[in-house]
């Protein structure tokens, strides 16, 4: 199949199961809200400030890039402000195309204002319908479901979890934890877990980013988790010609096509790797984000090619906007260029997407047969004969 224009992907409907609201703000926004409330910004103006933050995601300093947050967040204090990033959120991602999301964020972060934990998540919500409202009126519907996540450092993840489960018929789909994985194991927070497995509650965890196999290993095997955030880092658990894949994989960082072109005869899985594969555990992998944080080499030679060429369950993915610079689009368009993906790989991530999510399945059905199919088959080209698993 011939590769996609840039219209075809902005076009094409997608699905986003990783992406954070606090680290997808509108640059103009943090701009303005900062102003009303009196907070000091790193940068004066829209298009300088939005570079800071691509700059300081980019500068491979942890504190700097953490630094980011704080602005973000400090203008995510009170109703208003919770209320129109909500809002924009939606209808951001609608506008790229985006006809399903989940967002995440900690409710935690959010109470230096005076709200309480309930107040943080009814506002949010309350500004996600208002966004899906708008973005339908534009003529792009979409879904928005929210994820709440606790800091792996605090000890509110049991109450995070609760707050979860009280709120899922009115919008919240799941579970979350984020922040450092080095020194703060998943397994800190096995009470919340296991509360929200006896309440048959959906839940992910960010696993297998900044740290390795013994990450994704206790977030699936002590722990129960539904999907792994990002999980990149599953490689580690992969061979080519017996040589571990990271190192197979620095000995040809040179070679744009040595994902695409490599025989998959040659590569072996490890117990944990093969695993999730046969247990369909889905990968909300996150380019952009990953090589900010230097998890992958490159676009050309992120895991998620090989990934998705072995057929593990992956998906595509944001994390920070913001940050990152990026958008659902630019994700999609950055692996047709880059790494030679086509329509028929991005209708595969979005069908595995929709698979994935943490929505009813009659609901996550019709979004796959009303609204993904037809709108890669109005492409034609035999995009129709594609499908996820």
């Amino acid at each position: 199949m011939s590769r996609p224009s840039l219209e075809q992907v902005h076009a094409a409907p997608k699905a986003l199961l990783h992406d954070h609201l606090d680290g997808g703000l509108r640059a103009s926004t943090v701009a303005e809200l900062a102003h009303s409330i009196g907070h000091q910004l790193p940068a004066e103006g829209t298009d300088a400030l939005a570079a800071w933050f691509r700059d300081s995601a980019d500068s491979g300093s942890l504190p700097r890039y953490l630094e980011t947050f704080d602005h973000t967040i400090a203008v995510m204090q009170t109703r208003d402000g919770l209320f129109r990033v909500a809002s924009e959120c939606a209808q951001d991602l609608a506008a790229d195309g985006v006809v399903y999301a989940e967002s995440r964020y900690a409710p935690e972060q959010h109470l230096t204002g005076g709200l309480a934990l309930e107040e943080v998540v009814e506002t949010v919500n309350a500004g996600f319908r208002d966004g899906e409202a708008k973005a339908a009126a534009a003529g792009r519907p979409i879904r928005l479901t929210a994820l709440l996540t606790a800091m792996r450092h605090a000890a509110k993840s049991t109450e995070i979890a609760e707050l979860a489960v009280r709120y899922r018929d009115e919008g919240v789909g799941g579970f979350d934890i984020a922040g450092a994985e080095a020194g703060y194991p998943p397994t800190r927070h096995l009470d919340a877990f296991e509360y929200l497995r006896r309440e048959n509650a959906h839940f992910t965890i960010h696993a297998g980013e900044a740290f390795g196999l013994p990450s994704i290993w206790e977030a699936i095997q002590w722990c129960g988790a539904d999907r792994l955030g990002h999980g990149v880092r599953i490689v580690d658990d992969v061979t080519v010609d017996g040589e571990p894949f990271p190192t197979w994989l620095e000995k040809h960082r040179d070679d744009p096509q040595a994902l695409t072109e490599l025989d998959l005869d040659r590569v072996g899985l490890g117990r944990l790797a093969a695993y999730v594969r046969d247990m369909r555990i889905p990968l909300e992998m996150c380019p952009s984000s990953n090589l900010q944080t230097s998890a992958a080499l490159s676009i050309a030679l992120h895991p998620i090619t090989l990934l998705a060429r072995l057929r593990f369950r992956v998906t595509l993915n944001t994390d920070n906007r913001l940050m990152s610079g990026t958008t659902a689009s630019r994700e999609a368009s950055l692996l047709v260029e880059e790494a030679g993906w086509t329509l028929e790989n991005l209708r595969w991530v979005a069908v595995n997407a929709m698979k994935s999510a943490f929505i009813p399945f009659d609901e996550r059905l019709a979004l796959i047969e009303d609204v993904i199919k037809p709108g890669y088959t109005a492409f034609g080209d035999g995009v129709s004969g594609i499908s996820g698993r």
